[in-house]
């Protein structure tokens, strides 16, 4: 649990507010053991070179954690794995970016966190309620199980996601082509954190900021690949949205219209 206490005294002198990005910088190397990065706070960030265990970002609340294999590593990253099980699980807010493949229920009951990957494991995205989860490679089976919020964008150059995401809660829509000069608001915050607003946020410009801070984070290949060919990648990712995290949005951002007429 590296990153606990650290986040307890952040927490227990500023709040859940933190602390202004990267006020914190913590650089490791080697092998993490579990729950790397445990809870951190706003305005803390880990990178790590090399690889983690189970439970990373485990409750993450606002910080930042980013795993690349460590510079001496001949492996492909978008094909071996980087982090182990259950990364995410009951995350709140924060970003992870990982160049890498993370192993099984990969974000399982995130509410609010932002990550990037290159692939996962079975039962990605399991009761997810909330955030955004960018997959730049292979997803497992039983994708989005009882996921009733929060979207995520699927890579899937195969074209056979379908058959491994669990459609019992979610549909899956293509992400449409838009303007290049389109803005989005609240994708950043004011220190440069990524904080999703789902109801104005536009899918690709969404995706492709997120791609890029993956890049600029980790020096992902993959992510360099998939933004050099974005016309036709963009075509193949696949946006998983839930039934009723889709209606809800509709109706609140109908609720903001009113107000706004009113």
């Amino acid at each position: 649990s590296v990153g606990a206490m650290l986040s307890g005294e952040v927490a227990r002198h500023h709040g859940f507010a933190g602390l202004p990005q990267d006020t914190i910088l913590v650089r490791a190397k080697g092998t993490a053991g579990q729950s790397f990065g445990a809870f951190l706070a706003h305005g803390v960030t880990f990178h790590l070179c090399g690889e983690a265990n189970d439970y990373v970002g485990k409750g993450l609340s606002g910080g930042r954690i980013i795993i690349q294999p460590a510079p001496e590593s001949t492996l492909l990253a978008e094909e071996n794995i980087i982090v182990g099980n259950t990364v995410l699980y009951g995350a709140v807010a924060g970003e992870c970016y990982f160049r890498g493949v993370a192993g099984e229920r990969f974000a399982v009951r995130n509410s609010g966190a932002v990550a990037v990957v290159e692939g996962v494991g079975d039962h990605g995205c399991e009761y997810m309620t909330g955030g955004t989860v960018v997959v730049l490679g292979e997803a497992g089976r039983n994708f989005a199980a009882g996921m009733s919020g929060g979207i995520a964008f699927v890579y899937d150059e195969a074209g056979d996601f379908d058959k491994r995401c669990n459609l019992a809660m979610v549909a899956l829509e293509a992400v449409p082509e838009e303007e290049q000069t389109a803005e989005v608001k609240g994708v950043l915050d004011t220190h440069g954190r990524v904080r999703v607003n789902h109801i104005e946020a536009r899918d690709e410009y969404l995706l492709r900021t997120l791609i890029e801070n993956h890049v600029r984070h980790t020096g992902s290949n993959r992510g360099q690949q998939i933004l050099d060919q974005w016309s036709s990648a963009r075509c193949k990712f696949v946006k998983v949205m839930p039934l009723e995290y889709r209606r809800a949005l509709a109706e609140m951002a109908a609720k903001q219209q009113s107000a706004q007429v009113a």
